[in-house]
């Protein structure tokens, strides 16, 4: 599975961005699927993931300001930034964990910058 991520730039604080990962593969019987984030010097943390059912886990820091969403027909997930806080720079990394022949299996984006300005 490849996972090709993007929508990540630089904005103000208070801005919004909006973050695209589209799969190589339907995303319709995935188990997980979401966004983590790193920023410099920091371990990388899960920022929002949907869970299959439809149900949606957010990192406290971002309750209220992001969302996350899916588009089937697309493969795609969506991160709807909004309210951003300087804080919030980070590499952000697309994540997909599906079940492949048994085994859990972890596939990742390539990356995309976030920078917010104060």
């Amino acid at each position: 599975v490849q996972l090709q991520a993007s929508g990540g730039g630089l904005v103000q604080a208070g801005g919004s961005l909006r973050l695209s990962c589209a799969a190589s593969r339907s995303i319709f019987s995935i188990h997980v699927m979401g966004w983590y984030r790193q920023a410099p010097g920091k371990q990388r943390e899960l920022v929002a993931q949907i869970i299959s059912g439809g149900v949606t886990n957010y990192v406290e820091s971002v309750k209220g300001r992001f969302t996350l969403s899916r588009d089937n027909a697309k493969n795609t997930i969506y991160l709807q930034m909004n309210s951003l806080k300087p804080e919030d720079t980070a590499v952000y990394y697309c994540n997909l964990g599906t079940e492949v022949a048994g085994k859990w299996a972890d596939y990742w984006g390539q990356g995309t910058q976030v920078t917010v300005s104060s």
